[in-house]
């Protein structure tokens, strides 16, 4: 069980008595007072304290002693364990009510410590085992297909991992993300991992339905999660290079470019390379490319008057050394563009 460390009790404690006239002192499942309005007891053992641990129940005490202030002593019970107690001197009649304020209080505060620690482990773990089948290879041990049993994850049958970019979850009102393996790579980029089904086509629709910035990259349905991801991960590279109309790729249509992509086909660097300082020109040679190299679809699809685009594509041609209205020099400037993003 979760508790308060001292400076967080010291902090409350500090925070409260600004609102109510009397000493306040937090106790933790020992009895040992970790924050108080007087400073010197912290650290040592409360009396009231002990007693309301050992019974449960509220403690009072009516009369100054030796060893006891007049006061209120209420446990701290979280999931029926008791975790500490507040204390606050003064005549019980009077403080009883700021007493039950301050134990709701912190067991809030304690409450939502522990909801947020069991998130953090459960983000850790799946983080874990995320890792571990991205980067597995061979058969899958019974220890590893125990682990993903409880994600929904059965590593016997075979798998379609979607590779999804500019997906918020906060907008994702019919909750696709939950009803599949899912896993965040970080804010809008997810693995979705699809078994039982040859075909993810309906899904991945529902996906895109009025979410015109979404990206998705389909891996093929492979016995190997690690394959899967990686057939979707390059596809969606060739998604970032080259912008194309269409917001899906199927690494089973794009394969060749993610194969050219990592083709070192010169020893010099990258003639595209020169353009990434210049966004005009990239989105320029992406639009001549998908627009097969037509100048009239080309400048309408960049807004642009036809005499413009002549002098960007001159302009592509001096920066790199090659003509992209030449079809060999285009294809050059397309692996480069690929490249950039492999």
């Amino acid at each position: 069980m979760v508790q308060l460390s001292e400076s967080q009790a010291q902090e409350i404690v500090d925070k409260m008595m600004m609102d109510i006239p009397y000493n306040i002192n937090i106790m933790n499942a020992d009895g040992i007072i970790i924050g108080s309005g007087r400073k010197e007891r912290v650290g040592t053992v409360h009396p009231g304290a002990v007693k309301a641990l050992s019974t449960g129940k509220r403690v009072e005490v009516r009369e100054d002693s030796r060893f006891e202030k007049k006061g209120t002593n209420e446990p701290i019970v979280i999931g029926h364990t008791r975790v500490g107690v507040i204390g606050i001197s003064g005549n019980p009649d009077e403080v009883r009510p700021f007493c039950n304020i301050v134990r709701t209080t912190v067991s809030l505060l304690i409450e939502q410590r522990n909801s947020l620690e069991h998130q953090a482990h459960e983000a850790s773990r799946k983080k874990a085992l995320l890792e571990l089948l991205l980067n597995h290879q061979g058969t899958y041990s019974q220890k590893l297909r125990k682990e993903a049993a409880p994600y929904q994850i059965d590593l016997l049958l075979k798998s379609i991992v979607l590779y999804i970019k500019h997906f918020s979850a906060e907008e994702d009102a019919d909750k696709l993300l939950l009803r599949y393996p899912s896993f965040a790579i970080d804010e809008d980029t997810h693995l979705l991992i699809i078994q039982n089904t040859g075909d993810p086509g309906p899904l991945i629709r529902q996906l895109l339905q009025n979410r015109p910035r979404v990206l998705i990259a389909v891996g093929r349905q492979e016995a190997s999660i690690s394959e899967s991801y990686r057939q979707a991960k390059s596809s969606m590279n060739v998604l970032l290079a080259l912008k194309p109309a269409s917001q899906v790729a199927a690494f089973g249509e794009s394969e060749f470019l993610v194969k050219l992509s990592h083709a070192n086909l010169t020893s010099n660097q990258s003639s595209t390379a020169k353009l990434e300082d210049a966004v005009d020109m990239i989105e320029t040679l992406r639009s001549f490319i998908n627009h097969n190299c037509s100048v009239s679809h080309t400048a309408d699809d960049l807004n642009i008057h036809r005499n413009t685009l002549q002098y960007r594509l001159k302009r592509i041609q001096t920066l790199t050394g090659k003509d992209p209205r030449n079809l060999l020099q285009l294809f050059e400037l397309t692996h480069g563009l690929l490249a950039l993003y492999k």
